[in-house]
Order: structure tokens, then C-alpha cells, then sequence
């Protein structure tokens, strides 16, 4: 069973870059550099776990729908390996039957890997808008507790050799996030359907 792990991209961390360059014209003496672990909030909040349990059921649904193609084409090659394996390639290229399905067997191979392609895009565009909702609470969250803790600069935990713990603020995020939000949308975004002619 796959485990799936929440990862951020694009804006969040380009807002977590500026977060982090943004340092205040008057600091004070007592003003720090806080750290969070984003992966860690998402993967380890409730709403976290809710979406990697759905996109994991979507995941499960995706292989369900392409294994009829795939048993297909794994019995197909291990039938025409087994009818081809004691014949030359000339007697091969006497007989019109096998190259035909030589043929569409490389088809059916070609659609497989486009089907595997597809699903993989699906599942990623469906992570991405399940996680739309949420990344705006969870950056409200962050600079909430930034600027309660008198914080200069945020920065990711993966941007970090070594922290204090009283620096990070991970599992306070974590808890806020858990009392703001515990479930949201998961539905399957699916790729537009391709033109068979094409």
C-alpha cells in the first residue's frame, strides 16, 4: 500500500522564500528566526491524513481501471514470446498473422504507458487542488504564530542544517491547523479525454 507524502510546490514556497527575506527594517533585541516544517504539518495534521487516505483510494481506483489493459498486454507478450522464442526472424516475417499482432500488441503497450502517464497527472493535479483550500489557512497560521513570537524571519525546516526547539513551531502549527480545518474536498481531477483519431 503506497504511502502518500503532501509536498509543497510553487507559490507556498515562493511565499516562504520572501517570508524569509523579509526581514524587519526596526528588529528588536528579542526577535528570532522561527522555523516550521511544512511537509510535517501537512502530512502529520488531520486534514493531512484526510487527503493522503483519499488520494490513496483514488490511487487504488486509478490501478483498478488500467489492470484489465495491463493483464492484457502481459498475456499477450508472454504468448507471443512463447510462439515465437524456437522461430527465426524469417518464418517470423512469413507469417502476416504474427506481425499483425506484434504490431497491435505495440499499440496496446504505447496506450498502457499513456494510461499510466495519465493517472499519475490525475492523482498529482487532484493532491494539488485538495490542498488549495488549505494552504491559505495554513500560511494565516504560520505568520500568526510569527508574529505572536516576535518572529524575524520564517523559515522551511528543509532550508535548516540546525534549529533549537524552541525555534521551531511545527507542532504548534499542527495543533492550530487541527482546530481550523480537519477535512476538505477530494475529488479526482481528470485529464481531458484524448482523441482516439489523433
Amino acid at each position: 500500500m503506497k504511502n502518500f507524502n503532501l509536498r509543497l510546490s510553487g507559490a507556498p514556497l515562493r511565499m516562504m522564500a520572501a517570508l524569509a527575506l523579509a526581514v524587519a527594517a526596526a528588529s528588536t533585541a528579542s526577535a528570532q528566526i522561527l522555523v516550521v516544517d511544512q511537509e510535517r504539518a501537512l502530512n502529520e495534521s488531520a486534514v493531512g491524513r484526510h487527503i493522503a487516505a483519499q488520494l490513496e483510494r483514488i490511487g487504488t481506483e486509478m490501478t483498478a481501471e488500467i489492470q484489465p489493459l495491463q493483464d492484457a498486454v502481459r498475456a499477450e507478450s508472454e504468448a507471443l514470446n512463447t510462439e515465437t522464442s524456437a522461430m527465426t526472424e524469417e518464418a517470423i516475417r512469413q507469417r502476416p498473422d504474427l506481425i499483425e499482432r506484434v504490431q497491435q500488441f505495440q499499440v496496446d503497450m504505447r496506450n498502457l504507458e499513456i494510461e499510466g502517464r495519465t493517472r499519475q497527472q490525475e492523482l498529482a493535479a487532484t493532491e494539488q487542488a485538495a490542498l488549495q483550500p488549505v494552504i491559505p489557512i495554513l500560511q494565516e497560521i504560520m505568520q500568526d504564530v510569527m508574529t505572536e513570537r516576535n518572529g524575524l524571519v520564517l523559515l522551511d525546516q528543509s532550508v535548516t542544517v540546525m534549529t533549537a526547539n524552541s525555534a521551531d513551531i511545527t507542532d504548534v502549527v499542527i495543533e492550530r491547523l487541527n482546530a481550523r480545518i480537519t477535512t476538505t474536498p477530494v475529488n479526482r481531477v481528470r485529464a481531458p479525454t484524448r482523441n482516439q483519431n489523433q
